[in-house]
C-alpha cells in the first residue's frame, strides 16, 4: 500500500500548461517552444528499461510493481523492465547529476511537486528530467482535470492521486469540523502526526497548516497543537502501524483511502473513520517522468503510456490504495474501492510557485521547534 504525499497544483493554485514552457539552457526545448522529443517513424522498442521508484511499489504485500513488469514485458516482448530502488530516493539522482555521473535509469516513478522544486533549487530550472512530448503519450489525454501537478517545465504526468486526511476512532473522539479544533480541549493528547523532515504525510500536513494559517501564522498554530499534546513520530509507519494501531492515540494524520485497507483487513471500521476538517484534504498526486539522459527513450515513452492504460491504472490504484489518475470512465475499480475511498469537498495544496525557494526554510523553521517532540 502506497503511503506518500504528493503536492500538486490543484485547489486554487495556478497551473502552468505544458506548451511553450522554458527550460534551462541545453535542455530539450526547441525554438518554437515544442518538445524536442518528436515521435520517431520506427521507435526502438528493444532493450532494457530501468525504472527507479520507491520500495513499496515493488516490495511488500501485493505491490503493483511486479504486475507492471510482467504486463509491460508481455506487451513489449523484446523489452525487459528492471526496477531499481535507490536508498536515497530522488536525491540519489540529483547528486549523480551534480557529479555528471551515469544515472543508470530511464524513468522515475514516484515524483511529487516538492521533488521538482528540490531539483530546480539544486540543479537549475527544468533540471534532471525531460520536457515531455505528450503527443507521444496517447493515454495522457485521459488524465483527470486538476492533475497537471503544476510543473512549469512539463516534466511529469500523474499516475495516481490521493488525499491526506485524519483517521480517527469515533468511539473516543468526535470528527473535528475544522483544523482549528485540533487545538481545543476535546482533542487534548489525541493527535498523532509525523516529522515533516522525514515523512511525506508529515510534510503534507505541515503544508496544509501553512495553507490554512499562512507562513506568518503556521508556527503559532503548531505551538497551540504542541500545548494540546500532539505527538510527532518520525514516519507514517511508526505513527500508524505502531502508535495508532496499538491504540495509543485516537487520531492520526493519514490517508482518505484508509477504509479500503481497513475493510480488506477486516478491521473495526469504527476506528477507521475519515475526517476532512473544513471539508478539506491535502491533495497528493504522484507523478512519473523521463530522465534527460535516458538511454531507452522510446521505451520510456511507451512505459508512461502503458502506466496510464485502463488495466494498469486499476492495478496501481487498488494495490497502492490511491485514486487512479485517469477519469472514471476509463478504469474499472472494485465496488469496495468505490465504497471506501473518500474524496474531500475541497482539495488543498501548495503549488510549485509557492514552494520554490520557500519549502526548505518552512521545514527548517518548523523542525527547530517541533521535530522530535
Amino acid at each position: 500500500m502506497r503511503r506518500r504525499t504528493f503536492i500538486g497544483a490543484m485547489g486554487g493554485s495556478a497551473v502552468a500548461g505544458f506548451a511553450g514552457c522554458l527550460t534551462r539552457d541545453g535542455g530539450n526545448e526547441t525554438e518554437t517552444g515544442e518538445s524536442g522529443d518528436p515521435e520517431p517513424d520506427n521507435p526502438d522498442l528493444e532493450g532494457e528499461l530501468t525504472v527507479a521508484t520507491y520500495d513499496s511499489m515493488v516490495n511488500g504485500d501485493n505491490p503493483a510493481g511486479p504486475w507492471l513488469k510482467e504486463a509491460f514485458e508481455t506487451e513489449y516482448s523484446d523489452a525487459k523492465l528492471t526496477w531499481t530502488v535507490p536508498s536515497q530516493g530522488l536525491n540519489h539522482y540529483i547528486e549523480r547529476e551534480q557529479q555528471h555521473a551515469d544515472l543508470e535509469a530511464d524513468v522515475y516513478l514516484g515524483l511529487n511537486v516538492d521533488d521538482l522544486v528540490r531539483i530546480d533549487d539544486t540543479l537549475g530550472e527544468g533540471g534532471l528530467l525531460r520536457k515531455l512530448n505528450v503527443d507521444r503519450i496517447d493515454n495522457s489525454g485521459r488524465i483527470r482535470d486538476g492533475l497537471d501537478m503544476g510543473d512549469p517545465h512539463g516534466r511529469v504526468l500523474a499516475y495516481d492521486t490521493g488525499y491526506i486526511s485524519l483517521v480517527y476512532d469515533e468511539t473516543v473522539v468526535a470528527e473535528p469540523e475544522t483544523i482549528e479544533a485540533l487545538t481545543q480541549p476535546a482533542y487534548e493528547d489525541a493527535l498523532l502526526a509525523q516529522n515533516a523532515q522525514s515523512s511525506d504525510p508529515g510534510k503534507a500536513f505541515l503544508l496544509w497548516t501553512i495553507d490554512a494559517f499562512g507562513e506568518d501564522g503556521y508556527l503559532e498554530y503548531w505551538r497551540d497543537l504542541e500545548a494540546n499534546g500532539v505527538r510527532i513520530l518520525d514516519d507514517w509507519s511508526e505513527s500508524y502501524y505502531g502508535a495508532y494501531m496499538n491504540e495509543e492515540r485516537p487520531m492520526v494524520v493519514s490517508y482518505s483511502t484508509d477504509q479500503v485497507y481497513a475493510s480488506a483487513e477486516g478491521y473495526d471500521m469504527s476506528r477507521h473513520q475519515i475526517a476532512f476538517p473544513n471539508g478539506q484534504g491535502y491533495a497528493n498526486p504522484e507523478g512519473m517522468g523521463i530522465f534527460e539522459r535516458a538511454s531507452e527513450l522510446d521505451l520510456a515513452y511507451e512505459f508512461l503510456d502503458f502506466a496510464l492504460s485502463s488495466e494498469a491504472q486499476a492495478v496501481i490504484a487498488q494495490r497502492n490504495v490511491q485514486f487512479p489518475a485517469v477519469a472514471s470512465e476509463h478504469v474499472d475499480l472494485k465496488a469496495e474501492f468505490d465504497q471506501y475511498a473518500h474524496e474531500p469537498s475541497e482539495a488543498v495544496t501548495v503549488g510549485y510557485e509557492a514552494l520554490q525557494g520557500e519549502l526548505g526554510g518552512w521545514i527548517e523553521d518548523w523542525a527547530r521547534e517541533f521535530a522530535g517532540q
